[in-house]
Parts: structure tokens; C-alpha cells; sequence
């Protein structure tokens, strides 16, 4: 087997067991985190501070009876789940984890699939995630599955305006449509002390971007495609067993990939301010440490999306879509014109 093949296919393997660890270890912290908001004590039965959670809860949904409503369209009933889940697992195969390692001599990057089109790759699979909401909540022949479809495909293609558009300044401060170049270009500093990130290069393009993704995962306080207290569970109120797994481990790993992005794009990436590890570091230790420091940037955000859902209020449907095409939207064009300004002013 060619080299290169083995080890594109190593990474994808560990990307794929990692991003699932990572979806099953968040709905420990997810449970963890609102006992702690709310004062009590979350999971903590099923292993040392209840760690074993969700493996219980994967063998629960495993072993439950797969039921499917009689009125349903049984073909499109199941294929919407895996059509969510592999879109939010697909979309992580250009996002970059990491610089490289050197082993033998040989550099691996470490990242899936280095596409020079990598930011139009991630929005296009966001865009393909809305199918499984739509298709799963019509499948299901159930009005509250139907509304909450209905009210998933109003907000996430809403909401993929404004992300769209913070990620164009963002290519137009680094000319390039590659993660890992942009990922690259965030090195040194600006006006002498300030590292030279995203959020420093594009506060504005960062606010918008973070809001909007919390709207693109369906959370608090943008969480209407499923509000338990109006339409039972929205999308995914016939499913059950492991379909329902799907749809929940899918929203999770969509957390991942907004973060990771929002890293990736606006954080630095694997790079931390006023110093380059790769200059005192072997080169194995440095990719192993670079892996390291993305992934603490990510947890933060990770971190970020359970704190809010258990801080915020749940927003009106109009609030939610005028916040989009309002506030969201224009801020986004606003700050496209500005950046395009300053480019030019400063070329």
C-alpha cells in the first residue's frame, strides 16, 4: 500500500474516534455543567464521577426497540438521521488539528485533506446538514416534527448568511479560501504587541460568527427547531433507539466543527501568543503540544455552548429571525466594507 494512502487513512481514523469521543465525553459535560449552574450534582452513578454516562447511554440506545410511526416515509424516516451525522463528521476533514509532526524524516500535517477550497467546503456540508432536520421532521407525518422542520430550515439557512459572510472578510484579510493557510498566516503581531489573530484582525467578523454558529447548532438560546415546552422535540419527535443517537451525537459534533472553525479562523489555531513553540521543541514533541493547544481553544467554545444554553433564555421564533436579517446580516456587510476599506488604504 502507498504510504501517503496509509497515512490518510490513519488520520482519518483517528479524526473519526476522536470527534466520537468527543460527542459522547460532551454529553457527560453537558449534564456536568448544568448541575453545576444549577446547583446540584448532574451524573454520578455509572463510573467515577459518573465518566460512564455515555456509554451507558449508548448501550440504552442500542438495545431500545426501533420503532417506525405507520404513517411514516419509512425510506427517508431513516436515511435523515445518517444524512445529519455524516455531513456533521464529513465537514471535519479540512479543518486542521494541529501544525505537523516529523517521524523518520517524513512531515504528515495534521489534517485529513488539504484543500485549497477548505472554508467553501465546510459551508457547503452546513448547508447539506439542513436536508436530515427537513427530511427527518417530514418523514415523520407528525405536525410538531413538521413545524420544527419547517422552523430548522428558517433558521439554519438564515443563519448561514451572516457565518458566510464574516468567513468572506476573513478571506479577504488573508487571501486565501485554505484552513490551513489562514491557520499559518496568524503568526506574529500587530501594532507591535497584539497576536496576530483573527479576533484582532476581525473583532466584528468574530461576533457575528460566533452568534450565528449558536444559531447553526440549534442551541440555547436558538434551540426553536426542538422547544420541548411548544412543539414536544421538533425534528426528532418520532425517532428513538439509535436514530435518535444520530441526531443527538450529530449536534454535538457539529459543536465541535463550529469551534473548531471559530479556532481555526479567529484564534489562532494551534499557535499561542508571543512565542514559537517549533523553535525549542523537537519536532515530534511540537506537533504532539500544537494538537494539544488547538484542542484546549476548542474546549473553551465547547465549553462556551453549554454555559450559555444554561444561562439564557430561549429567544421568540421573531426574535430569532430579526436578529438574523437585522442585526446579524448587516453588521456582516458592514464589516466586509470596512475590511475592504482598510485592504485598500493599506495596499
Amino acid at each position: 500500500m502507498n504510504i501517503e494512502i496509509l497515512i490518510a487513512a490513519i488520520k482519518m481514523v483517528f479524526i473519526f474516534a476522536w470527534t466520537l469521543t468527543i460527542a459522547a465525553l460532551m454529553t457527560w459535560v453537558e449534564r456536568r455543567g448544568s448541575g453545576l449552574i444549577q446547583n446540584r450534582l448532574g451524573p454520578n452513578r455509572v463510573g467515577p464521577f459518573g465518566l460512564f454516562q455515555p456509554l451507558a447511554d449508548a448501550i440504552k440506545f442500542f438495545f431500545k426497540e426501533d420503532l417506525i410511526p405507520l404513517a411514516a416515509d419509512k425510506i427517508l424516516f431513516l436515511a435523515a438521521p445518517f444524512i445529519f451525522g455524516l455531513t456533521a463528521f464529513a465537514a471535519y476533514a479540512v479543518i486542521p488539528f494541529g501544525d505537523k509532526i516529523v517521524i523518520n524524516g517524513r512531515e504528515i500535517f495534521l489534517q485529513v485533506a488539504d484543500v485549497n477550497i477548505g472554508f467553501l467546503y465546510v459551508l457547503g456540508l452546513s448547508s447539506l446538514a439542513v436536508y436530515g432536520l427537513v427530511i427527518g421532521g417530514w418523514a415523520s407525518n407528525n405536525k410538531y416534527s413538521t413545524l420544527g422542520a419547517l422552523r430548522s430550515t428558517a433558521q439554519m439557512v438564515s443563519y448561514e448568511v451572516p457565518i458566510g459572510l464574516s468567513l468572506l472578510a476573513a478571506v479577504m484579510v488573508y487571501s486565501t479560501f485554505s484552513l490551513r493557510e489562514i491557520a499559518e498566516a496568524q503568526t506574529g503581531t500587530i501594532l507591535g504587541f497584539l497576536p496576530k489573530w483573527g479576533i484582532f484582525l476581525q473583532p466584528l467578523g468574530f461576533l457575528v460568527y460566533l452568534v450565528a454558529a449558536f444559531a447553526e447548532a440549534n442551541r440555547l438560546p436558538f434551540d426553536l427547531p426542538e422547544t420541548e415546552s411548544e412543539i414536544v422535540a421538533g425534528y426528532h419527535t418520532e425517532y428513538g433507539s439509535m436514530k435518535l443517537g444520530l441526531y443527538l451525537f450529530g449536534e454535538y459534533v457539529n459543536m465541535y466543527v463550529l469551534s473548531a472553525m471559530i479556532t481555526t479562523v479567529y484564534l489562532g489555531s494551534w499557535h499561542l501568543p508571543w512565542i514559537d513553540l517549533s523553535q525549542y521543541l523537537p519536532p515530534l514533541l511540537y506537533g504532539i503540544v500544537s494538537f494539544l493547544i488547538f484542542f484546549a481553544k476548542v474546549a473553551f467554545f465547547l465549553w462556551l455552548f453549554v454555559w450559555i444554553r444554561w444561562t439564557l433564555p430561549r429567544f421568540r421564533w421573531d426574535q430569532v429571525m430579526g436578529l438574523g436579517w437585522k442585526a446579524l446580516i448587516p453588521l456582516a456587510l458592514f464589516n466586509i466594507l470596512i475590511t475592504a476599506l482598510v485592504i485598500q488604504l493599506t495596499s
